[in-house]
């Protein structure tokens, strides 16, 4: 009888290695909770390494969380971004929910924290990382809610990650009244309204506990701390905390409106960026999303990206610079029979978009440098950037909304010498700010570009045919 329970792990573990040998071969455990356990492993077509999370589906079921595994799953694809843990993809089989997720090679800020605290400009970096990730998340309606240095990773080159997402809440989940009031958080970073259970803003949460963590990094140890659980709540409640000498009279300020018993006065993350001490060599952080992958924009790629908000140059040596630009431009891509086929059902040369999709296509005559002008000027109107490869486009916007910033792809196809295929699709952000923009701002604006003489729909398939 003792036999049965050996052979039952032996059978899960089997599994586990059956799976994820398939495509990635497993390594060491990294580390492991209640319900979860997190192995090193890499992908065996890529060589690239990932963390995988291996959650154990039995024991979630019994105590009703796979709404709230579903949930983290959701908030992990929402919440994408430079300085948070990135989820590849996830897995499941009839006993096991497998996360595949970014390999952070540095481990926690906590084990660089334990061996005493960290220089000013070393724990500004890190804080002012740290709040590039909280602002990303709270304009996205994420809330972390258990923000600390163990939930928080570096990379090898010494990059903040915000990690598990476990106790996280989204806006749709906010009450009647307009709170939080789940009792939630690691006692020395919980904020002092959350003891009071009487509801909370999850986002002046999120933002006493940073407050928490940058003492913990300017001094190497907690603001309120005891031995006594309850006596360290009444200190919090109360914020009741000493700075070291060390501290600058700036940052004890600073640290004095993050950790402001009152949420209604406590910093907000716009005051957080505007404040003197936190502005000191904070540069915002640029990415943007090709292909599914998170590609972040260093300073040397930003000959590439147009804020167009604020050009400088004059019209004469804008026009010069275009056409140095357009004159080393490549072909574009030729279609062959079978994508003219394919793309033939998206063909509408009476209208340019068709309503409700996030892809259309059109025809037009023009040169390339003229389409990518006309995109440009587009973008100038509505003060998008622009992003150009090859005679591929990428306008972006920066209102940050629930779903991100909208961004939006054009392709630029050689269908004859003297015909273009325009694709444009919808690559991130809200549907119906989409249709907005392209209604009020692509449509008109790429009207003069398409070809309405019937004449050239010789050169279609037609869908009858």
């Amino acid at each position: 009888m003792a036999a049965a329970p050996t052979a039952t792990r032996s059978a899960k573990q089997k599994e586990i290695q059956g799976l994820l040998l398939g495509r990635y071969e497993i390594g060491k455990l990294l580390g492991h909770g209640t319900f979860a356990k997190v192995y090193h492993a890499k992908n065996v077509k890529t060589g690239e390494n990932v963390a995988i999370k291996v959650i154990d589906k039995e024991k979630i079921l019994k105590i009703g969380l796979i709404a709230h595994i579903k949930r983290e799953i959701s908030i992990l694809r929402r919440v994408r971004h430079p300085n948070i843990v990135q989820l590849f993809e996830v897995m499941a089989t009839k006993s096991k929910i497998f996360f595949v997720m970014e390999y952070v090679k540095g481990g926690e800020l906590f084990n660089k924290v334990a061996k005493g605290r960290l220089k000013e400009e070393v724990a500004r970096k890190y804080f002012q990382q740290l709040i590039s990730a909280v602002a990303f998340c709270h304009a996205r309606g994420v809330y972390h809610r258990d923000l600390k240095p163990e939930n928080i990773l570096l990379d090898e080159d010494g990059n903040l990650k915000v990690s598990d997402f476990g106790l996280s809440a989204i806006s749709e989940q906010i009450k009647q009244d307009g709170l939080f009031h789940t009792f939630c958080g690691t006692p020395a970073y919980v904020a002092p309204e959350v003891l009071a259970r009487k509801g909370y803003d999850a986002a002046k949460v999120d933002i006493w506990s940073c407050g928490v963590i940058l003492f913990v990094l300017m001094a190497g140890h907690l603001p309120f701390h005891d031995q006594n659980i309850m006596a360290m709540y009444k200190k919090i409640y109360k914020g009741e905390f000493r700075c070291p000498r060390w501290f600058t009279p700036e940052l004890i300020r600073f640290l004095t409106r993050l950790l402001d018993t009152n949420p209604e006065t406590r910093l907000t993350i716009p005051e957080i960026m505007n404040n003197k001490w936190f502005k000191r060599g904070f540069k915002h952080v640029k990415f943007y999303i090709e292909d599914d992958k998170l590609c972040n924009i260093n300073d040397d790629e930003n000959d590439d990206v147009e804020s167009l908000s604020d050009r400088s140059l004059s019209e004469s040596e804008s026009e010069l610079d275009t056409r140095r630009r357009f004159a080393s431009l490549p072909r574009p891509a030729s279609l062959n029979a079978f994508d003219i086929i394919s793309f033939s059902r998206g063909f509408d040369l009476s209208g340019l978009f068709e309503e409700g999709t996030d892809e259309a296509r059109f025809v037009s005559g023009a040169p390339v440098s003229n389409i990518i002008s006309k995109l440009e000027e587009i973008a100038k109107v509505v003060s998008f950037s622009v992003r150009k490869k090859d005679c591929r486009v990428s306008l972006e916007g920066s209102r940050e909304g629930v779903k991100g910033p909208l961004t939006i792809a054009a392709e630029i196809f050689e269908l004859t010498p003297s015909l273009r295929v325009v694709e444009v699709k919808k690559k991130g952000g809200d549907r119906v700010e989409y249709e907005e923009f392209c209604n009020r701002e692509l449509k008109p604006g790429l009207q003069s570009l398409a070809l309405d003489n019937a004449a050239n729909s010789s050169y279609l398939p037609s869908d009858t045919e």
